[in-house]
Order: C-alpha cells, then sequence, then structure tokens
C-alpha cells in the first residue's frame, strides 16, 4: 500500500529511526494489512482506513491473540498503526475516530536486570584473560568499558570511529531517534581504550570504525554478545548477564550512588524521564530484598 510505504520511508528518511525499528513497523503494519484484506475479502482502500468501525478493531486484536500474541506484542502494533494514522491525518486527511477508543491489554512492567558491581568487574576483568589473542581480549575489555562506565549502547559503542580516538573528556554519541548527548569518559575507560588502540595490529582510519574484528573489518554486535556468553559460564553469572545489562548497572549504580535521574535519563539518552524512571524501582526492589534478607524483624516475622 502505498500510504505505508509512504510512512516507512518518513520515519526511516525523515524522522531518523533504526533500521531495527522500522522493520519492526513493517512487520506490524504488514500483518495488520493482511488481516484487513482477508476480513474485507477484497484490498484495502484508503476509505476503509477512514471507515473501520470499533467491531473491525476488536477483530483485529483477536486475531493476534489467536496467533499467540502476548499485551506486549499487541501493544507494538497498536502503536505502529497509531503512528502510521498519526502520519496520513497530517498528510493526507485520513484519519479514524474508532481508533481513539481502542486499547490493547496492559502487560506488567518489566524492569531492568543489571549485574551486580562485582559481576560487573569480574566481567571486565575476565574479558581481558578470556581470549588467545592478547588485542582480542583488550578490544572486548574496551568495549565493555564503555558500556558500564559510560552508559553506551552496544551500537553506539560500536559506532565509534577512528577520529574518536584518543577519547575527549566528553564523547559525543547519537543514540536511538538521532538523539544526540554528551557522555562523560572516565579515566579507567579511556584506559581501556588506549590499550585496545596499543595492540591493535590493523590501522586506524578517521573513517573507518575504531573496534576492529579479527580479520580487521568492523567489530559486529554478535561477537560481543558471544564474548558474554562464554563469560556467564566461565563466572557462573545467569543469563540475564548481557552486553545490555551492563548498560542497566551503569544506570543503577549511579542511581543508588546518589546519581540525581534526570542527570541519568540525559547520560542514557532517553527520550523521556518516565523510561528512567524505572530504574529506580530496580533500586527499590534491591533495597527491599536486602532488607527481608537480613533485617533482624523482618526473619522473625517470616519465621512466624
Amino acid at each position: 500500500m502505498a500510504l505505508v510505504a509512504g510512512f516507512l520511508a518518513h520515519i526511516e528518511g525523515g524522522r531518523r529511526y533504526s533500521a531495527h525499528t522500522v522493520k519492526a513497523y513493517e512487520r506490524d503494519l504488514g500483518q495488520w494489512l493482511a488481516f484487513l484484506t482477508a476480513h474485507k475479502g477484497r484490498a484495502v482502500t484508503s476509505k476503509d482506513l477512514s471507515t473501520l468501525t470499533g467491531t473491525d478493531w476488536r477483530a483485529w486484536l483477536a486475531d493476534r491473540r489467536r496467533d499467540g500474541a502476548g499485551p506486549r506484542t499487541l501493544q507494538r502494533a497498536l502503536s505502529a498503526v497509531r503512528s502510521f494514522y498519526a502520519f496520513i491525518r497530517t498528510r493526507h486527511g485520513i484519519d479514524n475516530a474508532a481508533l481513539a477508543l481502542v486499547e490493547a491489554p496492559r502487560a506488567p512492567r518489566r524492569l531492568p536486570r543489571p549485574v551486580s558491581e562485582a559481576a560487573a568487574k569480574a566481567m571486565l576483568d575476565d574479558a581481558g584473560t578470556a581470549r588467545a589473542e592478547a588485542w582480542h581480549g583488550a578490544r572486548d575489555t574496551a568495549v565493555l568499558a564503555l558500556l558500564y562506565g559510560a552508559g553506551l549502547r552496544v551500537s553506539e559503542a560500536l559506532s565509534l570511529m577512528g577520529r574518536d580516538y584518543p577519547l575527549a573528556d566528553a564523547l559525543r554519541i547519537t543514540g536511538k531517534g538521532g538523539r544526540t548527548r554528551l557522555v562523560p569518559v572516565l579515566e579507567p575507560v579511556r584506559q581501556a581504550v588506549e590499550a585496545y588502540v596499543t595492540l591493535c595490529p590493523y590501522p586506524l582510519a578517521a573513517d573507518q570504525p575504531l573496534f576492529k574484528g579479527a580479520r580487521g573489518g568492523a567489530l559486529n554486535a554478535r561477537a560481543v554478545q558471544r564474548c558474554v556468553e562464554c563469560m556467564r559460564g566461565a563466572l557462573g553469572l545467569p543469563s540475564t548477564a548481557t552486553p545490555h545489562a551492563l548498560r542497566h548497572a551503569f544506570a543503577t549504580h549511579l542511581l543508588a550512588g546518589g546519581g540525581d535521574l534526570r542527570a541519568i535519563q540525559e547520560l542514557l539518552g532517553h527520550a523521556s524521564l518516565s523510561t528512567t524512571q524505572i530504574y529506580a524501582e530496580v533500586d527499590t526492589a534491591r533495597l527491599l530484598s536486602v532488607h527481608a534478607a537480613t533485617h533482624p524483624r523482618a526473619r522473625r516475622a517470616a519465621g512466624g
């Protein structure tokens, strides 16, 4: 459908959504249009988009549920459709009043699962010794140091270029949605990157990725994930100990140390403070767990 193609081009080019997000929108909207085509028994027209009823919308969500879609999947699909309608309302004057009344089922809020301070330190220490090639270990340590010490996403760390070295006191990072932020660089993080550059056998051109794979090409995210997966077994860490868990730990440990929530939002590059506030819930949950396990009154109450 031309309207959907125009919308996808808009969020990819004009709004600078990530390729992953664009693909997810394309998949959700494609499924929605496929359902409408079967539901109507013909190709969907722009007039159909404006005349869909509450019954039509409920039938679509019920169809997704029968296919096994859970609350989060339904929320994401409905969000994609709402974004599409916002676009065609502005660009083409097409609206649907019934859509405003549609509600997706609520999903339980999932808390981030950061690694502990001890686990983060163990991961950084082990990364430097787990590889046969010394420069591989130094590279892995540098990448993980950027995740835990600067709160970068894996994609953001791997987007650093040769021109970014030596690291300045602060990095200008472009994250999700094209949002740019300044991230302070701690001395241990800078030293980890310097150690990697010193050992790296490949030249670091200004316009080439800073982090190199085994054959000199760009290091990819899957290689970082495999590195952490190997360490989990060696260190006895749970499956929740992932590269992204180090970014979660960056935020949680800053908050536990008295960091300001608004400042942490800026450091993480979150568009909304509500996204960052979930880390306060993580810290509260940890404190309650410690209290229940250690406070004398809590132990007596548990024991009857």
